[in-house]
């Protein structure tokens, strides 16, 4: 069966587009845990769940772009920042820990759009990882699950949130490592 060519860049767009929706109904009824809080959770988790989908596709009927390696982490970043920022607007999340994550996030992707002409940086397996823990962390944060298990579910959202933290240091990290040899492996071929 072939698929159009554009249809895992359509899918990534569609997510980077429910950003915002997402966001509005996190923050329409002021946090409040009641159906808009579910629905908003709902559609993160499935805007989010996308992001395999876009990528298997790609790759399975070898539609790979350069235009789908530079949108896919924007779409992800997009919805994890909403995420990240809605939690803080409403109280549920330390802003330093929004504003570590959206400096790491924000200056890697600068860094991706500015190195776009010469090549395009896809994914690292660090920074799957910390988009899949992110993911995590941030669909039991949003759900409003307290209200149906007890209050001892912060605990483990509070331990998500640290793994997805860490993860998120640690792969920026990686990532400017990895760039940095790359760039002096380059430098070295110029000058060969």
């Amino acid at each position: 069966m072939a698929i159009p060519r554009q249809l895992p860049n359509a899918i990534t767009i569609v997510r980077i587009l429910c950003a915002p929706i997402f966001l509005w109904m996190l923050l329409a009824d002021g946090g409040a845990d009641g159906p808009l809080r579910w629905w908003a959770a709902a559609l993160f988790i499935v805007a989010i769940a996308t992001d395999g989908i876009d990528g298997y596709l790609a790759r399975r009927y070898e539609v790979v772009t350069d235009l789908g390696k530079l949108l896919d982490p924007i779409a992800d970043k997009a919805l994890t920042g909403c995420a990240f920022v809605g939690l803080s607007i409403l109280g549920e999340l330390p802003v330093w820990v929004t504003a570590l994550v959206l400096v790491r996030e924000i200056g890697i992707t600068v860094h991706r759009l500015v190195v776009a002409s010469s090549h395009v940086v896809a994914a690292a397996w660090m920074g799957k990882l910390k988009t899949v823990a992110q993911a995590v962390a941030l669909s039991l944060a949003l759900l409003p699950l307290w209200t149906i298990v007890g209050e001892w579910i912060h605990v483990v959202n509070a331990a998500m949130m640290w793994i997805a933290v860490i993860l998120t240091v640690a792969s920026g990290l990686d990532y400017v490592v990895t760039e940095i040899r790359g760039s002096r492996r380059g430098a070295r071929g110029v000058r060969s």
